[in-house]
């Protein structure tokens, strides 16, 4: 499949001409992924606004929600969930706990402990910004065959392998 020149290509001609002693082709790669990043980033925040959330909330209740019932997690998990500091995590507990999208409960389990769990509220709220981000990364994806899409898939599951 061959698409029409873009600004990536633009650039990476640019680059070549100004610097042929330099391989710049990993730049048709990873200029895409760092402008489709921007851009992906740009479409969750407009679904999270939509349903009054900011990316960091929606992180945290989903975490919450993937946990399956009673969606509950202790902090520390959450911590590991959504890969933020111990102190950055409370704060973000007060504040979800503040709009009623979340509570802290004595964990079960351990008397010093507490669970941070996952209301009616902050369900509806995770599960409404989650079906508006699938329905704008569909749309996203819809110039893609099914092909497309796994061979796309396949490809980033091995780049991202570098980053786990």
């Amino acid at each position: 499949m061959s698409a029409e020149p873009d600004e990536v290509d633009r650039l990476v001609a640019a680059w070549t001409h100004e610097r042929p002693d330099l391989d710049v082709s990993p730049m048709q790669v990873m200029s895409r992924v760092a402008r489709l990043a921007h851009h992906l980033d740009r479409a969750r925040r407009r679904a999270f606004a939509e349903h009054g959330l900011e990316p960091w909330e929606f992180d945290v209740l989903s975490a919450l929600r993937k946990a399956g019932e009673p969606y509950a997690l202790s902090p520390g998990r959450l911590v590991q969930e959504t890969l933020v500091t111990s102190g950055t995590m409370t704060n973000r507990v007060d504040r979800l706990a503040t709009r009623g999208f979340v509570e802290r409960l004595p964990d079960p389990s351990d008397r010093r402990g507490v669970q941070v769990r996952l209301t009616p509220a902050g369900r509806t709220a995770v599960d409404g910004a989650l079906t508006e981000l699938v329905e704008h990364e569909k749309e996203l994806l819809a110039e893609l065959n099914d092909d497309s899409a796994d061979v796309l898939v396949d490809a980033l599951r091995v780049l991202a392998r570098r980053f786990a």
